[in-house]
């Protein structure tokens, strides 16, 4: 195993920034002393005194000694050429996300640095191939792509181009893993790990907006109290800002040749076109303006508690509700399985309520011949999740909506009602998130470890998408995603190998289970 870079040795930033300068703190924190260079005049030296600032706060705050801020402080040095960083060990470019300007600072770097010094990138899109090809040394380029703000966020991919030798890759790993960071490794795909597996997370909650399945408000509460999403994606979107956000999509589905599974969003579009970037331009789609209000999601009324709950077959994912029906005082009894509902069945008040499995409620219940039929949403953890969606069959009378309300809400859950979208909210986006995964594993990208890891400690995922799909089971992921291609007619849905390989043989998605 490689070892990380020595302390003593000398790292260099180009591009002072917010991220070179995030950059700049971490490594500096780390007790290397860093030169910071900038083409802007002035701007490293107003990026170290802005570093300066911010540890002193740091230590004002208790979480460092004031001691550590001012030392930390004092080794990053401005200097004013790339001709100044010629002595560093390691150099970390942080400049504007642009595959000319980049490879024209690596043949720059070249000319000045030793041949063991090893160069990185921070890009978050471009290919490290790419950025590489054409130097006299490409072997010692890798990306280094820190999470912005770099010194509060975990993750970093240690990106490796064609040309990458192992031993440089592991010795940046090893050098992140020293600064306190998690790295994981990937290899030179668009997106790398996070960007192209968090897609699915962005892009399905546009399509549900877009066909009105529910506000922006609901949606994102149901992701949050169901999925156990730290934040729902409107909210995240807004708070990313949607230039950038839209750039990044539009970047990844460019790079995969127009691959309808990443195809952007025309609402997003619409919001770049009109200013609407989120927080940063006080509107997207939340409003941000001083005394805005904050909109609510929409729950149902509160209905009758049943007295009686009877449960068909294996409720799999939710059979923890079944606990917190009982625990709240209502009847509940299990039988077999019944023909129709082979995955299990809820039955209250006249009313059948099963788990979606992509598939419309309106069209299970034609072919069920369950015409009282409501299906509900996956959640994180059916034994503490605080609220679920639902919706109905165009068959299915008040009455029986007003039945499976009140059974969800007799187990303390709140309920809101989407249209009869299909495979509702938090399954279908877990389950492309659990496909996408499944895929870059597949194509090399990054191992099933971290690969899982990076989707938790790059985005806060509250289970990495392999792992959720090996609670679910690849074959449940498998068939909804089929329900899903039937229902719309696209390619976007087509279920990657391994979860179809893994399905047929009842497993895991994971490649070493």
């Amino acid at each position: 195993m490689a070892a990380a870079l020595a302390r003593d040795a000398v790292v260099a930033i180009i591009g002072a920034g917010a991220m070179g300068s995030g950059i700049a703190q971490v490594a500096a924190q780390a007790g290397h002393r860093v030169l910071l260079q900038d083409a802007r005049t002035g701007a490293a030296a107003n990026a170290q005194r802005a570093v300066a600032r911010t540890l002193a706060a740091l230590a004002a705050k208790g979480k460092l000694t004031s001691e550590a801020a001012e030392a930390a402080a004092a080794r990053i040095v401005p200097v004013a050429n790339t001709e100044d960083v010629r002595g560093a060990a390691l150099v970390i470019e942080a400049i504007v996300e642009d595959l000319a300007a980049k490879r024209a600072l690596f043949a720059e770097l070249e000319r000045v640095v030793a041949d063991s010094t090893l160069l990185a990138t921070n890009t978050s899109s471009l290919s490290v191939t790419a950025l590489a090809a054409g130097l006299r040394v490409p072997r010692r380029v890798a990306g280094m792509h820190f999470f912005n703000p770099a010194p509060v966020l975990p993750l970093v991919e240690v990106v490796s181009g064609l040309a990458t030798a192992r031993e440089v890759a592991d010795t940046i790993h090893a050098t992140a893993a020293a600064w306190g960071k998690t790295p994981v490794h990937a290899s030179s795909t668009p997106g790398f790990i996070v960007n192209r597996c968090a897609r699915p997370f962005y892009a399905e909650a546009l399509r549900l907006l877009a066909e009105r399945a529910g506000d922006c408000a609901t949606l994102d509460a149901v992701m949050r109290e169901a999925g156990g999403f730290r934040m729902g994606p409107f909210e995240l979107m807004d708070l990313i800002g949607h230039d950038v956000n839209f750039a990044v999509t539009r970047s990844v589905w460019d790079a995969y040749f127009n691959d309808p599974r990443f195809l952007p969003s025309v609402l997003q579009r619409e919001l770049v076109d009109a200013g609407y970037l989120g927080r940063k331009s006080g509107r997207g789609f939340y409003d941000y303006a001083p005394g805005a209000a904050s909109p609510q999601p929409a729950s149902e009324v509160a209905r009758t508690t049943p007295r009686r709950i009877t449960i068909h077959g294996d409720l799999g994912p939710a059979r923890a509700l079944v606990q917190r029906w009982r625990a709240a005082g209502v009847s509940v009894d299990e039988h077999d399985a019944v023909r129709a509902f082979p995955d299990g069945v809820i039955a209250t008040g006249g009313a059948w309520l099963a788990l979606t499995d992509g598939r419309t409620a309106t069209s299970r219940a034609v072919m069920s011949g369950a015409h009282r039929l409501v299906v509900f949403d996956l959640a994180l953890d059916y034994a503490s999740c605080k609220r679920l969606a639902l919706a109905r069959a165009d068959s299915c009378d008040d009455d029986a909506l007003g039945a499976a309300c009140g059974a969800l809400q007799a187990a303390g859950i709140a309920v809101s009602r989407l249209d009869d979208v299909a495979g509702l909210a938090v399954m279908r986006t877990v389950a492309m998130l659990a496909n996408e995964a499944a895929d870059a594993v597949t194509q090399g990208v990054a191992t099933p470890a971290d690969l899982d890891l990076a989707m938790q400690r790059g985005v806060n995922y509250p289970r990495g998408p392999l792992a959720w799909g090996d609670t679910l089971g690849a074959a449940r992921v498998r068939d909804v995603l089929h329900h899903l291609a039937a229902h719309y007619g696209e390619d976007r849905y087509r279920t990657a190998p391994l979860v179809t390989r893994r399905a047929a043989m009842g497993g895991k998605l994971v490649l070493n289970p």
